[in-house]
C-alpha cells in the first residue's frame, strides 16, 4: 500500500450545504477499515464541526480553523498551532462595524466585501497576518498558517509522510494542502483553479466525488495515477540527446554498477541528495563508511547487530529522519546476517507507514550474495524502491536482481558490467551500441527500452568543486577563452570565469561586441564551462540590440549569480 492517509476538505467536498450524506459516511468507514488514517482539514472552527457532523469521530486527526488548530482523535486533545488573534485587532474590527465576525482560537473570519477594511486594520496596527479567501469567506491567520501547515502537523503526529497521503478538496484555500500531498484530487464541483492543479478530477460532485476516491483507494490504491505524479520523479542525469532521465518511486528498483573507482558512490550520493530535497525517507546500508558525512542523515554504527538494528528502527520511526547504517564494526561474514535482521523490521514499518521510501544497499554482492538464497521476508522487503550498488552484479542474488527495472552502468568497461548484470539475472548477454570510452558518461538501461548514454548529476560537493574550478581555477590553453577582436589584433587569455570578467570589462567595445555577436561567449559557457543555464542566458543577451556597456554588465551579473568570485 502506498497511501496510508487521506485528507478531506469539509464544505464543498465531504459536505453539500454543510451536511454529509450517509453514503459518504459509509465510504469513509470503508476506507478506515483498510487501515488508512482519515484526516479532516477544514476552515471551520472545531466546535462547529462537532455540531454539524456527528461522524467526525471517524477521523484520526482534525485540522480546523484553516490550519490553526489540531485535534487528536485518539487522545481527544486540542492544540492551537499558532498564537491567538490580538484583542486590539478584534476590537478594532468590531469598532469598524465588521459583520459577521467570527473569532476562534487562531482564526478571525468574515465575508466579502469586508476584506478591504480587514487589510487596512492589519496595516494600521502593523500586524503580521495574512488574509485567505474561500468562495467569499475572508479568513485572517498568522503568516505561514494554512491547511498545508496544519496537515503537516497532523501527519507528523501520525508518523506519516505527505508522500503517503492523498488529499481531496474544492476551493482556493485547499490548494496549499492539496499540493503538499503526493496525490491531489478535486471533486467535480471544484473551482477551475483547483481542477487545474489536481492530478485527478472526480466525475461526481461533493460527497459523490469522495465516494469515487474511496472506491479507487480500496480497489487499486490509485496505482493508475502513478504516471502523472511529478513528485515521484527524481532526475539522475541528462542523456546525450538532451533528455532528462528519472528514477521513479513505486516503479521498481535501481542498480548502480561498475568497477571500483568508476563513480558509483558519486551517482549514489547525488541520488541521496535528491531524496533529501524531495523529502523521501531513506535508509542506507553502508558497509564501507562511504556515506557517513552525507547531509540530512543520522549516521549509526555499532559492533552489536541487534543494537544497531534497534537504533536504526528508532531513527526511522520519525518521517523526517534518514539513516546511514555503517557496518564497519561488524565482521565481514556477519554483515549478510545483519541485513536479515534489519530488512524484516523495515518491511514491518513499510507495511504500517510506507516508509522508508527508499532502501540503498551498498556492496550488494557482499550483503546479498548469489551463493545464498534470500528468505521470503528478505525478498518481500526488496520488491520495490531499493537501490543496489555493486562492483559485481553477477555476484548478487539473482532473486534480488529480478526486481531491478533500471540500471546505471558506470566505468570504462560497460560491456563487461552489463554482461555481468544480464548473467546475474539469468538472461542472455547483449551488446551495447558502438561507443567511445568517455568516463564522464554513463549507460542508462531501463527494462524494455534501448540503452542510452547520459551525464549523471554530480553531488553537491562535486558541484562546489566544479564551481571553484571554473570560477578561479586554471583551465588548459585549449579550453580557455581568447579575446582576439575582429582583426585578431589581441590574444588575451581567460583561463577561468574570474579572468573572463576582468578582461571583458577592460577590452574595447569592438572586441567585446565581435565575440558577443558571433555567440562566442555562450558557446564557451556551453561547451567548456558545461553550464546550460548560463549559456542560455548569455545567448539571449547576445541576440538583444543593446550597447556594449549594458551587455558586459548583464553577462557579468549572470556569471556572478552562479559562481563565487574573489573580492
Amino acid at each position: 500500500m502506498q497511501y496510508f492517509a487521506t485528507a478531506f476538505d469539509y464544505d464543498g467536498t465531504l459536505a453539500t450545504g454543510g451536511r454529509v450524506s450517509d453514503r459518504t459516511v459509509r465510504a469513509l468507514e470503508e476506507v478506515r477499515r483498510t487501515g488508512r488514517k482519515l484526516i479532516l482539514v477544514s476552515g471551520r472552527q472545531l466546535d462547529d464541526l462537532f455540531d454539524v457532523f456527528p461522524a467526525v469521530t471517524l477521523f484520526d486527526a482534525i485540522v480546523a480553523e484553516n490550519g490553526g488548530v489540531l485535534y487528536d482523535g485518539s487522545t481527544r486533545n486540542t492544540e492551537a498551532l499558532a498564537d491567538p488573534p490580538s484583542d486590539d485587532f478584534v476590537a478594532e474590527l468590531r469598532r469598524q462595524g465588521i459583520k459577521p465576525l467570527s473569532v476562534g482560537r487562531v482564526i478571525v473570519a468574515t465575508w466579502e466585501p469586508n476584506e478591504q477594511t480587514v487589510l487596512q486594520v492589519i496595516h494600521d496596527l502593523n500586524l503580521e497576518l495574512q488574509v485567505i479567501f474561500n468562495k467569499g469567506a475572508v479568513m485572517v491567520l498568522p503568516s505561514g498558517v494554512n491547511k498545508a501547515s496544519g496537515l503537516r502537523q497532523a501527519l507528523d503526529r501520525l508518523k506519516l509522510s505527505p508522500h503517503n497521503a492523498v488529499a481531496i478538496g474544492d476551493a482556493e484555500n485547499d490548494l496549499a494542502f492539496l499540493s503538499s500531498c503526493d496525490c491531489a484530487v478535486a471533486v467535480d464541483n471544484a473551482l477551475d483553479s483547483v481542477k487545474a492543479r489536481a492530478h485527478w478530477v472526480t466525475s461526481g460532485a461533493h460527497g459523490d466525488g469522495v465516494i469515487e476516491l474511496a472506491n479507487r483507494l480500496i480497489e487499486s490504491d490509485l496505482k493508475e495515477l502513478n504516471a502523472v505524479l511529478p513528485r515521484r520523479r527524481l532526475s539522475i542525469g541528462r542523456s546525450v540527446d538532451g533528455n532528462d532521465l528519472h528514477v521513479h518511486w513505486q516503479e521498481g528498483n535501481l542498480l548502480i554498477a561498475g568497477p571500483s573507482g568508476s563513480g558509483k558512490t558519486s551517482i549514489t550520493t547525488a541520488l541521496l541528495e535528491s531524496f533529501c530535497k524531495a523529502q523521501f525517507q531513506f535508509c542506507v546500508i553502508d558497509p564501507e563508511g562511504d556515506y557517513d558525512d552525507l547531509a540530512c542523515t543520522i549516521p549509526l554504527r555499532s559492533s552489536d547487530q541487534r543494537t544497531l538494528v534497534d537504533e536504526t528502527m528508532r531513527v526511522l520511526s520519525y518521517p523526517e529522519n534518514n539513516a546511514v547504517v555503517n557496518l564497519m564494526d561488524l565482521r565481514l561474514d556477519d554483515r549478510p546476517q545483519f541485513l536479515h535482521l534489519l530488512l524484516p523490521r523495515i518491511l514491518e514499518l513499510r507495511s504500517k507507514t510506507g516508509r522508508p521510501h527508499w532502501i540503498v544497499i551498498d556492496e550488494a554482492h557482499h550483503l546479498l550474495p548469489a551463493s545464498e538464497s534470500p528468505t521470503q521476508a528478505i525478498l518481500k522487503a526488496l520488491e520495490n524502491n531499493v537501490v543496489l550498488v555493486t562492483v559485481h552484479p553477477d555476484h548478487v542474488a539473482s532473486q534480488a536482481l529480478e526486481f531491478v527495472t533500471a540500471a546505471a552502468i558506470v566505468g570504462s568497461e560497460p560491456d563487461r558490467t552489463v554482461g555481468a548484470f544480464r548473467r546475474g539475472r539469468g538472461e542472455s548477454e547483449i551488446a551495447l551500441p558502438p561507443h567511445e570510452n568517455d568516463p564522464k558518461l554513463t549507460w542508462w538501461l531501463r527494462v524494455g527500452s534501448s540503452p542510452v548514454r547520459f551525464q549523471p548529476i554530480a553531488p553537491a560537493a562535486e558541484r562546489q568543486r566544479h564551481h571553484r574550478k571554473y570560477a578561479a581555477g586554471e583551465l588548459g590553453e585549449d579550453r580557455s577563452f581568447y579575446f582576439r577582436g575582429p582583426n585578431a589584433q589581441l590574444n588575451l587569455r581567460a583561463q577561468n570565469l574570474d579572468r573572463f570578467i576582468q578582461i571583458g570589462d577592460g577590452v574595447d567595445d569592438p572586441t567585446w561586441e565581435f565575440h558577443l555577436r558571433r555567440h562566442d561567449i555562450s558557446s564557451w559557457f556551453r561547451d567548456v564551462i558545461k553550464d546550460e543555464e548560463l549559456a542560455a542566458e548569455a545567448a539571449q543577451i547576445e541576440d538583444e540590440d543593446v550597447d556594449a556597456a549594458e551587455t558586459r554588465k548583464r553577462i557579468r551579473h549572470a556569471i556572478e549569480r552562479r559562481y563565487t568570485t574573489p573580492a
